[in-house]
This record gives C-alpha cells, sequence and structure tokens, in this order.
C-alpha cells in the first residue's frame, strides 16, 4: 500500500513544533543578565530541555517517512538529495539551539557570565538561531513552490491552501523545465562512471 499522506501524529508534530518554534523566538531573552531572575533561568532550562527533547523525537519519527512523500510525480535523486540535506541542516541547527542555550545557562549558574567558554557557546547559539531562519525560510519557499508545481507533497502535510493542478501555470512549467535541465546536469557530473571513477 502506497501512504499518500502524512499521518495525524507526524503533522500534529509538524505543526505543533512551528508553535514551539515561534513562541521560542519571541520569549528569548535579549540580555543575558536577565538570568539573575532564578525563575527564568529555571524556566529557560525546563524549556531547553523539552524543546530539545521533541526534536530529538520528532527526528526519529519523521525519518520512517519519504522526504517526498505523495509526490504524484518522479522526484529527481538531486532534489531529493538537496531536501534531505535541508532537513538535517534543519535538525542539527534545532539541536545546537537548545544545547547551547543549556551550556550558557549552565555557565551562568556556575558564575561564568562572561569570558571565553560563554563567548563560544553565545557564538554558537546565535549562529544556530541565525541558520534555523534562513533554513525554515528555504524549507517554506520549497514547500510554496512544490505547491505550485502540484507535486502532491504540500497536501501530505498541510492542511489548507488547494495544491495546484501541475502544468496550469505556464511560468511555472517552463521553471521546472529549466530546473530539471539543471539538476541533470550536476547528476551527470557527480554521479556519472566517469566523474566517479576520477
Amino acid at each position: 500500500m502506497i501512504i499518500q499522506s502524512h499521518t495525524l501524529l507526524a503533522k500534529f508534530l509538524h505543526w505543533g513544533f512551528v508553535i514551539l518554534y515561534s513562541y521560542g523566538i519571541i520569549k528569548q531573552i535579549d540580555d543575558l543578565s536577565q538570568l539573575e531572575d532564578q525563575g527564568l533561568l529555571i524556566f529557560e532550562i525546563i524549556f531547553a530541555i523539552a524543546f530539545l527533547a521533541i526534536v530529538i523525537f520528532r527526528y526519529l519519527y519523521m525519518k520512517n517517512f519519504e522526504t517526498f512523500l505523495g509526490a504524484k510525480i518522479k522526484i529527481h535523486k538531486i532534489h531529493k538529495i538537496m531536501a534531505r540535506t535541508t532537513h538535517m541542516l534543519i535538525y542539527l541547527s534545532l539541536v545546537l539551539l537548545p544545547t547551547s542555550g543549556l551550556i550558557i545557562a549552565g555557565l551562568y549558574s556556575f558564575g561564568v557570565k562572561d569570558g571565553i567558554f560563554q563567548d563560544i557557546a553565545i557564538g554558537i547559539h546565535e549562529f544556530s538561531a541565525a541558520m534555523s531562519y534562513i533554513l525554515i525560510l528555504i524549507h517554506i519557499g520549497a514547500a510554496v513552490y512544490s505547491n505550485l508545481k502540484g507535486e502532491g507533497v504540500w497536501t501530505s502535510m498541510v492542511p489548507v491552501i488547494k495544491e495546484k493542478q501541475m502544468g496550469n501555470n505556464q511560468f511555472i512549467k517552463k521553471v521546472n523545465e529549466g530546473e530539471k535541465i539543471l539538476l541533470d546536469k550536476i547528476e551527470n557530473y557527480f554521479f556519472s562512471k566517469d566523474n566517479t571513477n576520477k
């Protein structure tokens, strides 16, 4: 039996995590000195642990599904590699984010309020946050593009906005044809026998 849509749990993990991530951005602290508030420090630690646990659970559950679950058309090999790589980098950024946050909180609770170790932890935290913003924007852009192409992937995860029919839009059709030519060239370069035997 071919599965054409994600399970209710997969959809819940996906959209529930969107809410959790958004809340994390909204409630983030503006200044490290705010951690002087013991209640806030404890809350930040609990939130980071819960966030990390949910990310790991989500990864372990979602890795059982195809990247392009629900696709009505054949997905290019390079497109699959790009999507998997983006997903893995999103998970990496979302693991680094709470982990570095916990290190910052841990150092702060032991009296390390500045210095090289705190600077490194803050640097990793800021980098992983920026990385997550960029990758999530790429993910959203790819989902919208997939919807416009009418691949069927959008419908498997998104409950709103009806998916477009493939080929209705001449511009999207031309872009899709150009994309296939480019992906074919990339595949031929990296995966052709001539290049792999060099």
